[in-house]
């Protein structure tokens, strides 16, 4: 098997694929009689090896679907291992929608809360804040539940936990009338878009942007609500954007990686490239980016208002060591949140994701930026690479030991740990 990005590639002595809940409990059980550990896997768009064992990797693409809505209250129930991109369907089935989104959909709703992943907008929390309920199987082979006002501590360990406590099974979202997006995509100085960041997140709904090294020119992302306009997908634009972001950019990194002296040639084609893009349709039809080119990434979370002072050290940093890259640094923002293990846990955060071409070498440029992040009280995504080990994590996070104690409690076997947890939560 292997992750999404190629990095990882292991063989598990058996796959299993429950279709209910009885199933897992059974799974688990037969772990705890036999002494082995279990690992779940959603659809493998983690670069960390979350998943990784040469035991039992359990995948819940066989429990999809949802399993009630509550049109008063705008909520629904779903089983855990339904994607993002089905979830959306079923949702707006319903006239309902997820409030934000991140901008990839192959994910399973169980490994993006997992995870903290998040989409973008200073009045939004990450994936997880949308979560009001959840029930797992937890490392006894108990059925579990939890919530704001049932167990409200274990609820917050939760919410991002790494798939440490339990298999969840039954995720019950808090979800918000259907409503559309226009979406404007564009390419700007760099200079400008530094110097309007605060105007841009408080005036707008959803606001990112990508910057291209070696290069003065940012990719802007710009989504608010479209109330009276018509839906407007031109496909020409659409198939320029994919083309140009999937067929046309894999030659460009193809090239750069044969010939590296080619890199800052592919940032400055790449960034005089971006097209004009205006989008205006259903919610979840508008966040997701489709991404055939594949790539290693680190992402980290830094308090918001360090933001600038940080991405100006990026460049620097960058522009000073010609490093052999070229995919653009992409930044986004969060609301502050409650949950355990949340990077944007009691802060307003800015996120910053670099990657590198999936063939090419990334660390002296991910050791390079990690180095600035965590000079600046930097957070990792959960499913993004870092080299943190659990003593440096727990100085990050203030819940990090009451998060152990729970996974003590839920899972005293480790049966939902391997290698790479171990050395993320447990301390020395």
């Amino acid at each position: 098997m292997q992750n999404w990005s190629k990095r990882f590639q292991w063989q598990p002595q058996q796959v299993a694929y429950p279709r209910s809940e009885e199933e897992v409990q059974q799974i688990v059980r037969q772990a705890l009689e036999t002494g082995r550990h279990i690992r779940m896997i959603g659809s493998g768009h983690s670069f960390n090896p979350l998943w990784v064992t040469d035991e039992v990797l359990i995948s819940l693409d066989e429990y999809q679907g949802l399993i009630s809505v509550d049109q008063e209250q705008k909520t629904a129930t779903v089983k855990a291992g339904t994607k993002l991109h089905r979830l959306g369907e079923l949702l707006f089935e319903h006239g309902l929608a997820m409030e934000n989104m991140g901008d990839i959909d192959a994910q399973s709703i169980a490994g993006t809360i997992s995870t903290g992943t998040h989409g973008t907008g200073l009045h939004f929390g990450t994936i997880s804040t949308q979560v009001r309920a959840l029930r797992f199987v937890n490392g006894k082979g108990e059925i579990v539940m939890c919530s704001a006002t049932q167990n409200p501590n274990l609820f917050k360990a939760a919410q991002v936990s790494l798939g440490v406590l339990g298999i969840i099974t039954e995720i019950t979202l808090q979800c918000v009338p259907a409503y559309r997006l226009e979406l404007r995509s564009r390419k700007e100085e760099l200079s400008e878009v530094l110097a309007t960041l605060p105007e841009r997140h408080r005036d707008n709904r959803n606001f990112e942007f990508y910057w291209f090294p070696y290069t003065e020119l940012a990719w802007t992302k710009t989504a608010n609500i479209a109330r009276d306009q018509p839906d407007k997908v031109n496909v020409v634009n659409y198939l320029t954007e994919y083309f140009l972001e999937n067929y046309a950019f894999k030659v460009l990194c193809e090239g750069a990686r044969m010939v590296p002296a080619l890199n800052k040639s592919v940032a400055r084609i790449s960034a005089a490239s971006i097209p004009d893009v205006r989008k205006v349709f259903h919610s979840h039809k508008v966040y997701a980016t489709q991404r055939l080119v594949r790539f290693n990434e680190m992402e980290y979370n830094i308090p918001l208002e360090a933001h600038e002072s940080v991405f100006r050290e990026i460049i620097r940093t960058v522009n000073k060591n010609n490093f052999n890259v070229h995919f653009p640094i992409e930044n986004r923002v969060v609301k502050g949140d409650d949950a355990w293990l949340s990077p944007a846990y009691e802060r307003d955060s800015a996120y910053i994701a670099c990657h590198v071409y999936h063939k090419k070498d990334w660390k002296p440029y991910f050791d390079a930026l990690e180095t600035i992040f965590l000079a600046h009280a930097g957070r990792p995504h959960w499913g993004k690479m870092h080299t943190l080990k659990a003593g440096q994590l727990a100085e990050r996070y203030p819940m990090f030991e009451q998060f152990l104690q729970h996974r003590a409690e839920q899972d005293p076997e480790g049966v939902f740990l391997n290698d790479y947890l171990r050395k993320c939560l447990i301390l020395d």
